[in-house]
């Protein structure tokens, strides 16, 4: 069996695959993330292969990679992480009293029986809705800082769950990994 690398320094990507009991490593991927895409699927996929073939590439090619990149889609915008805290109160603002998007791109990177690099890319969408969230909300939610880092502003699996109103799909897509299509991918594969 090949080992596993997930290439992102996410904990709540690691915590999320070793729930399910897939044995890995961590090799985080630095590169700047670039992309020519538009569509938010086209880009979570881009990026999670940009991520996962860094990796690869750095001498790990007798291992399976794995990338993955987590945007939030509202109203034809991509938001990634925020840039600052106005940036994140605007997030908020537009977030709150509204459904959006959650994609999450995955790509797993192998070589195969044959020699050869095989790639497989796929994106999870999952719809969130937000309860509306006045001005002392939004300013209470900032100041615990638990989200500066997470696409859209904020973390479905803290703080921010009381204004979570309901989801459609997958919840872990949310926070940041589809881990069950991820293992049954793996398994089609018959890499796990």
């Amino acid at each position: 069996m090949k080992k596993i690398i997930l290439a992102s320094a996410s904990p709540r990507r690691s915590e999320l695959l070793s729930q399910v009991g897939i044995g890995f490593t961590v090799q985080a991927a630095k590169g700047k993330e670039i992309t020519s895409r538009t569509k938010p699927e086209e880009v979570v996929k881009e990026l999670s292969y940009q991520k996962a073939r860094e990796i690869y590439d750095k001498g790990n090619r007798d291992a399976i990679v794995i990338g993955a990149d987590t945007i939030v889609y509202l109203e034809g915008n991509i938001l990634g992480k925020p840039a600052d805290k106005n940036d994140w109160r605007g997030m908020l603002q537009d977030l709150q009293g509204k459904g959006h998007h959650v994609f999450t791109g995955v790509s797993i990177i192998w070589c195969g029986d044959d020699n050869n690099t095989h790639v497989l890319s796929f994106e999870e969408d999952t719809k969130v809705y937000i309860h509306s969230m006045d001005d002392r909300e939004i300013d209470e939610y900032i100041s615990i800082g638990e989200a500066i880092d997470k696409a859209g502003g904020y973390g479905i699996q803290g703080y921010f769950a009381k204004y979570v109103e309901r989801i459609e799909g997958d919840y872990n897509n949310v926070v940041g990994l589809p881990v069950a299509k991820l293992y049954q991918e793996l398994k089609k594969l018959e890499l796990v």
